[in-house]
């Protein structure tokens, strides 16, 4: 039985070293089904490679998306060179052109899957993927929305008096600039993950890991709303734990959220900034750094962060102080007039 959530049929199209491999990181390490689903499909992509390497054919990129890996075996896996790995990154940066951050993805999957066949089971002696370099990922700030752009999008959803999922969609839209939370913990939350009083809530990150998260007032009072409609028998007839249920009475769904979110920024008039799900967590951290002086150490917990240096992108983004030192600056009142200073 797979330990995936990945579809029977398609699990099944892997190679037994590859089952064998993602029983070890779900089970014996606790990654979660996201994350080792996704460490799959990335090893998938590389041995399909590793077939077309030897051949001088150009395929498509759909061709290429039918080509079958389910005969790879231990000994092809272990035949793999170093030299292999870095040629199979210049293909995802030319021949793919993925990004630094999937690049960066797509080796952690190789190193992690080269580390179970030679550290753990000693299937190996040397790992290919050592002393591969790691692309170097590209410095952008994160997009986020201004305090301003948070009140418009929060008064669009209150307002949409035609929608009979208003309450619950402000709820989630609250959590996710109130807290930072990640897309899959929001929608993986039960009732029981509330405190009694809602001032805290408990979600599982990555890694399969439970954290707490503390709800301010506006985080706990639409959520108290919301579960005056979530609990009330005459709305809602399931026996599901879940706490944001879809239309069908189901736990809401990641598309779902993402969609409706979309949907939000649109009648907003925040579409055209590129924003999304995840930008909302850009918001709570940027506002939180830099409106609400939180120490980095103490957001690097309130977000589920495993590093600091993860974090510390959020000290990047425009500093009030930073501005106001310029704005100091005694050369900050000259003006010109006639090509003179006065």
């Amino acid at each position: 039985m797979s330990v995936l959530t990945l579809k029977s049929s398609e699990y099944q199209k892997f190679p037994p070293i590859l089952k064998e491999y993602a029983t070890y990181v779900a089970v014996i390490k606790g990654n979660s089904e996201k994350t080792v689903c996704e460490y799959l499909l990335d090893l998938r992509t590389f041995f399909r490679y590793m077939k077309t390497k030897s051949s001088c054919d150009v395929l498509s990129k759909e061709d290429f998306e039918r080509i079958e890996i389910t005969d790879i075996t231990l000994e092809e896996a272990k035949a793999v060179r170093n030299e292999d790995i870095i040629e199979y990154l210049l293909f995802a940066n030319f021949s793919r052109e993925n990004s630094a951050g999937t690049r960066m993805r797509k080796l952690s999957a190789l190193r992690s899957f080269y580390g179970y066949l030679c550290g753990k089971k000693k299937y190996i002696e040397i790992d290919p993927t050592a002393n591969v370099d790691a692309p170097k990922p590209n410095k952008r700030l994160p997009k986020y929305m201004s305090y301003d752009e948070c009140i418009k999008l929060l008064e669009t959803v209150k307002s949409d008096a035609e929608s009979p999922t208003v309450t619950r969609d402000f709820a989630i839209i609250s959590l996710f600039l109130n807290t930072g939370m990640r897309l899959s913990e929001l929608v993986g939350l039960n009732l029981q993950s509330l405190s009694s009083d809602l001032s805290i809530v408990r979600v599982i990150g990555k890694g399969n890991k439970e954290r707490i998260i503390y709800l301010n007032d506006l985080a706990q009072r639409s959520i108290a709303d919301y579960l005056q409609v979530r609990l009330d028998p005459r709305y809602v007839k399931t026996s599901d734990t879940a706490l944001f249920l879809s239309s069908r009475e189901q736990r809401i769904s990641a598309k779902t959220v993402q969609w409706m979110v979309k949907k939000y920024l649109d009648l907003a008039g925040l579409g055209y900034k590129g924003l999304s799900v995840h930008k909302l967590r850009h918001t709570a951290a940027t506002l939180m750094y830099q409106t609400g002086q939180v120490d980095i150490r103490v957001l690097k917990e309130v977000l589920g962060h495993e590093q600091l240096n993860t974090t510390q992108i959020y000290t990047h983004v425009v500093d009030r102080n930073m501005e106001s030192a310029v704005s100091k600056n005694p050369l900050a009142d000259l003006k010109i007039k006639n090509n003179n200073l006065i």
